[in-house]
């Protein structure tokens, strides 16, 4: 595994139903080059559809304009939801993207658990994992060969082309998100790495980890030299201050993706709980030294290497938001560098 530690931040580009989402992007895009500024390594652009209660500017056209506001960072689709997708679509827009951002695309993928999505795009859900792997097995071979002969349930490509190719050889590295055993065990199979999502709490991850070990173990695929981890983190001179300011907003997403009935693990114990309870052994919220030691034994127990942090949710205000990355680089991002 390479020794480099990175830090990545988590985009979102949503708003609350009744706020001014041009005045919200704007804001969106002055993050992104303050974050560029500050040294953060890479920034994730999250996705959705149909994300009722929230405003959500979609994915691609963001990470486009991502590219020309902080040009030096890596940019991160972290997810794309893949069985609802066209594999000669994502291809053709994903090697145009490793162009734009001069070969710094990071295809993140992931099976999408909401029904709303699967009935919108005409793809039934008991499909979703045939058309995901079908989708992924196309793309790389677009990304790769001249022409493609292939024959899926969903789709048929009969000497289907990807020009231009994506720069990075042999292709943009793929992260694969996953929560459930299934799905990891399909993310060592299939993918560069395992992308670890910010839901599940630590003490199951571990479990997942030798999981995923004996996984990469039977398809004769060596750990990764790359292995990321998304987390909510918050911080602040003291950890109740952190929690009494993001306990707001980050509560609201999480009741969100309660109601969403997002796919969790057996024995992680799940998302409706109160705030307090849900902190537990999930999110990394504190003073700067807290919150480092936090993330040291994270990478410890784990072997992560790109920590990816979500900071803001829809509703806060823009201005907390841009001091909690200022304190984040300042103050977490030497203490972790010096406890490595």
């Amino acid at each position: 595994m390479t020794a480099q530690f990175q830090f990545g931040l988590v985009v979102r580009g949503q708003a609350e139903a009744g706020e001014d989402i041009s005045r919200r992007f704007q804001e969106t895009l002055a993050f992104v080059r303050l974050a560029d500024r500050l040294g953060f390594d890479s920034i994730t652009k999250t996705a959705h559809y149909s994300a009722y209660p929230f405003q959500m500017l979609q994915l691609v056209p963001m990470l486009a304009r991502f590219a020309a506001e902080a040009p030096r960072m890596r940019l991160n689709a972290g997810v794309l939801l893949l069985p609802l997708l066209s594999p000669l679509h994502v291809a053709e827009e994903f090697a145009t993207l490793d162009v734009i951002t001069g070969g710094k695309i990071i295809l993140g993928v992931g099976l999408g658990y909401r029904d709303v999505e699967f009935k919108a795009f005409g793809v039934p859900r008991a499909q979703r994992v045939r058309r995901f792997e079908a989708n992924l097995v196309a793309i790389k071979r677009l990304w790769t060969e001249d022409k493609v002969q292939m024959k899926a349930a969903h789709f048929e490509l009969d000497d289907a082309s990807c020009l231009p190719k994506p720069l990075q050889k042999p292709h943009p590295p793929i992260w694969i998100g996953a929560n459930a055993d299934p799905a990891i065990e399909r993310a060592a199979r299939l993918g560069d790495c395992w992308y670890i999502g910010p839901a599940v709490e630590i003490t199951t991850l571990e479990r997942q980890m030798e999981l995923y070990r004996r996984a990469l173990d039977a398809a004769g695929k060596p750990f990764p030299e790359e292995l990321p981890l998304r987390r909510e983190i918050f911080v602040a001179k003291t950890r109740a201050e952190a929690i009494r300011l993001c306990a707001p907003y980050l509560g609201a997403k999480y009741k969100a993706y309660h109601s969403w009935h997002q796919d969790m693990p057996a024995d992680d114990r799940g998302l409706g709980q109160d705030f307090d309870s849900l902190i537990g052994d999930r999110f990394l919220i504190g003073s700067p030294d807290e919150v480092a030691e936090q993330i040291l034994a994270i990478r410890r127990r784990l072997g992560v290497n790109h920590l990816v942090m979500s900071t803001e949710w829809a509703g806060m205000p823009e201005s907390l938001a841009v001091e909690t990355i200022d304190m984040i680089a300042k103050e977490l991002f030497p203490r972790v560098r010096q406890g490595l």
